[in-house]
Parts: structure tokens; sequence; C-alpha cells
């Protein structure tokens, strides 16, 4: 089976991004792929450094919410970043061939340099991310990346990074290809792409007051600044919850059209979300309740994960020495 790889920083808890970005697609695909789903550990450390405390308890909180989800930890190989030495060790030697110009290049870098103020990111480490990122991909020559839009130029510097390394050493990387989500990207309370870092997200498990009431409040489309003016639906933060989550193609197009004639008015549209939205999340948060217990359970499968992972990575890596002339 083709191989895929996706993974996840535990910076805490999930979110209706991750969600649709990721864990409904990831589900979908155990049945078609060898899947590796990584618990970037690593990753969140870049952000995190200064205070890593929380880290493992936010690791195990992501494992059950994968679990509850419906991640089979027995289809798939799912562990912790940091247990598979393998990904650092790929990640020093991209590094070795990665132009400085590439990262700081990097749209996100940008942005979140420029949003993020409460956290010092000017390090190695964070500028150098997306090399970290190629590596947890080239370390299981993995066929294709499930990314969403924001991620497409990580994952398109993933490619360059692994043709150059080709280019240098022989054909010892599969370039991967791009598998994009069906909802390219969920809008936060805001209007800023939803993230735990702008806390603008509505979270997987909210209380349902707690999530209709940050629904009832959110930022819509600027346009209709009365009940009375038209809007763009494609600009409404709102309206691209109602595509990933609404399940009538109708009453998304009678949305649509009521947003661009003003027949209906932002609370409306926003009920009718919700209509859909709450019963979406009761039973993932139902089965969630029903996991607590298996933590230690979810630890231990982490651990095997780890091991099933090595089993690939070290054969990997040894490759990418041979190719680089530094096997012993």
């Amino acid at each position: 089976m083709k191989r895929v790889l996706s993974g996840m920083r535990p910076t805490g808890k999930l979110h209706l991004g991750h969600l649709v970005g990721a864990l409904q697609n990831w589900v979908d695909f155990q049945d078609k792929y060898r899947c590796y789903y990584c618990i970037v550990d690593w990753h969140a450390m870049m952000s995190e450094y200064a205070d890593p405390s929380m880290l493992k308890e936010y690791i195990v909180e992501m494992a059950l919410d994968w679990y509850a989800v419906g991640i089979d930890f027995n289809k798939s190989v799912v562990f912790i970043q940091s247990e598979v030495p393998e990904h650092a060790e790929l990640h020093l030697a991209l590094s070795m061939i990665t132009p400085v110009s590439w990262l700081e290049r990097n749209p996100t870098y940008k942005e979140q340099m420029r949003e993020i103020k409460n956290k010092d990111l000017s390090t190695y480490a964070f500028l150098g991310y997306p090399v970290l990122q190629a590596a947890d991909i080239l370390i299981y020559n993995a066929h294709y990346v499930p990314v969403g839009e924001d991620q497409a130029p990580h994952l398109e510097l993933t490619r360059e990074i692994a043709r150059r390394f080709n280019y240098f050493y022989g054909e010892v990387f599969v370039i991967p290809e791009m598998i994009l989500t069906p909802v390219p990207k969920i809008l936060g309370t805001d209007g800023r792409k939803m993230s735990k870092s702008y806390n603008n997200y509505i979270g997987l498990t909210e209380d349902p007051s707690s999530i209709e009431e940050k629904v009832l409040t959110m930022m819509t489309d600027t346009r209709r600044m009365r009940r009375t003016d038209p809007g763009v639906p494609e600009d409404c933060p709102v309206f691209y919850l109602h595509k990933a989550f609404n399940r009538s193609p109708e009453e998304i197009a009678e949305v649509s059209q009521g947003c661009r004639t003003a027949s209906i008015g932002c609370i409306d549209c926003k009920k009718i979300l919700l209509k859909h939205l709450l019963p979406t999340l009761e039973p993932f948060r139902i089965r969630r309740s029903e996991y607590e217990n298996k933590r230690e359970e979810i630890v231990e499968m982490l651990h095997d994960g780890a091991r099933k992972a090595r089993e690939f990575a070290s054969v990997m890596i040894q490759k990418v020495k041979e190719a680089m002339k530094i096997a012993w």
C-alpha cells in the first residue's frame, strides 16, 4: 500500500479546524493507505520551549481525541515524534542542503512572526520548522500528505528539498503528492485562520452552550453592517462552517443566496449552522468521555506505534547515510 504521513502539534485542545482539516480525512485514509499519524512534540517545542510542562498531558489528550474520532491504532501507525529519533537525524541531514532563502520566503513563517506577539519565535528552530516537517514526511518516503490550504507551501518546500537531495545524492526519496482537504480552510471567530494561538477557536469538546455563544458572536462579512445590507458568503467565516458541517446542499444554497440578497440576517444564518454543528459534535463528545479511563492503554499504544515507525525509519535513515557517503 502507498504511504500517507500526517501529524499535529500537541499544544492544547483540538478544534473544528483539526476535525475538518485533517481528522475526518485521516479516518477515511485508513482503508486506502498505510497511514503514519504522528504527534509532533518537537514541533510543539518550537513555540512552547519556555514552558513545556503541559506537553505530556497534551499528547495524551490529543491521542484520546484521535481515538474518539475514529483513528484505529491497529490499522494506522500512531506515535510520538520524539520517540522516533530518526526524524531528528534526517532533519539534521536535510538542513545541510536547504538554502536559508527558501525558509525565509515561507508565508506561514512571516504570518506567525507578525501575528503572534506573546512568544519569542525568533529562533533557529522556528525558521527551520519546514525542514523538520520535510524530515517527518521523507523518513517514511510518504507518497501522499493530506494538507489544508495554508500548509500547501510547506509541502511544496518538502518537495523542493527532496528533489535537491535526490539531485546531489541519487534517487532516495519519493516526491510526495498533496491531498487537499475538501474544505480548504476553517476560519475562526475573528475571521482569521482558526487557531489556538489566536484564541479564536471552537473546541471539539466544548459544552454546547459555549459553542452556541461563540457561533452567535462570530464575525461575519463586514459588508453586512445592517440587517438590510447584502453580503458575500465567501468572505464570511460562518459560511465556511456551513460548507463543512451543513449536510444539506439545498440549505447551503439558500443561505448563500440569502446572504447575497439580505433576505436572511446573520443571526438567522448562525442558527441554521448550529442546527447542524451541535448534533455533529455530540457523538464525539460522548465517545471522548467514555475513553477517559483508557489513558494508560493509549500511552502503551503510542509506544507500540513508535516501535512500528522505527522499523521503517531506521531502514530509511541508513539509505540516506549511504547516499551521503557517511554510512559505516
